[in-house]
């Protein structure tokens, strides 16, 4: 059976198989992007998707006891690491640390605005926790992942409560829900648009679909008309021409009345956002 592994709180869900059966959050060995490691049953996938590979074992209760040890020395480690880049004067800004269940590598992830030379400050750890060590630069998103915090709605951030997978967000979801773009009111904590604007787009382009935009030129009953105000939250709309007066009526009634646009005003470079960057 293939099965849905996750090896992080909240982290990404990988495809694993294994011939026995399993129950959702048991924990399982399987290998890594990072090595070895306790992993847990998240979900029980489809038989068409492809396994990243196989699940070891089961993880005994030995193995769990590793883990938890593993778990400790890791914050110590995560401690150390702080002073050793304070000492090194790096410009980077250390996150958390983990070891692999064999402790054959100890992965610290860490933050910065650029590239860092690290490379003594790895050597200086290696020389201390005598294993290999890697160190893994992360995006703002991660970052904000990781350390947490409390969003402007007033409750823990999204992506350290129950997001796995951060969405493709852009400017447009935004203007969609017709929301002020002040970069202070549409940015979550880690300084990118709001995961949540994605959580009810769908909702606002089906209240759309077949209104037309502001600044478009629409048809009703007939004559042609200039947009001159859509709210989808009253969900209504204003059109006027140079010989009648300002028409306002609900979407409801510009459907009803086999309103259509003619022709869209906005320039492709005016609907076209760049993607947000994880």
């Amino acid at each position: 059976m293939i099965y849905g592994i996750s090896f992080e709180n909240l982290g990404q869900i990988h495809p694993f198989n294994y011939d026995e059966k399993l129950t959702i959050d048991q924990k399982i060995v399987a290998e890594s992007d990072f090595g070895v490691e306790i992993g847990s049953v998240i979900s029980i996938l489809s038989e068409t998707v492809e396994p990243k590979k196989a699940i070891i074992r089961i993880a005994s209760p030995e193995d769990l006891k590793i883990e938890e040890q593993n778990v400790k020395d890791a914050k110590s480690a995560f401690e150390i690491s702080k002073s050793k880049v304070k000492e090194h004067s790096l410009a980077m800004r250390m996150l958390s640390a983990k070891y692999t269940l064999d402790r054959s590598k100890l992965i610290f992830f860490f933050s910065a605005d650029g590239r860092i030379d690290f490379r003594a400050l790895v050597k200086d750890l290696a020389g201390i926790f005598k294993t290999r060590i890697e160190l893994r630069q992360i995006g703002v998103r991660d970052a904000a992942k990781i350390v947490g915090g409390i969003g402007m709605c007033g409750m823990e951030t999204c992506c350290s409560r129950f997001e796995r997978d951060f969405k493709s967000i852009t400017l447009k979801y935004a203007k969609t829900q017709q929301l002020l773009i002040n970069p202070s009111k549409i940015s979550g904590v880690c300084g990118r648009l709001l995961c949540c604007l994605a959580y009810e787009n769908d909702s606002y382009l089906e209240i759309l679909k077949d209104i037309p935009d502001t600044g478009d030129l629409a048809r009703y009953n007939g004559k042609e008309y200039f947009v001159s105000e859509v709210n989808i939250f009253s969900k209504t709309l204003k059109m006027r021409s140079n010989d009648s007066p300002e028409l306002k009526m609900t979407f409801e009634e510009f459907l009803n009345g086999k309103g259509e646009r003619v022709c869209d005003s906005k320039l492709p470079e005016e609907t076209d956002f760049p993607e947000l960057d994880s």
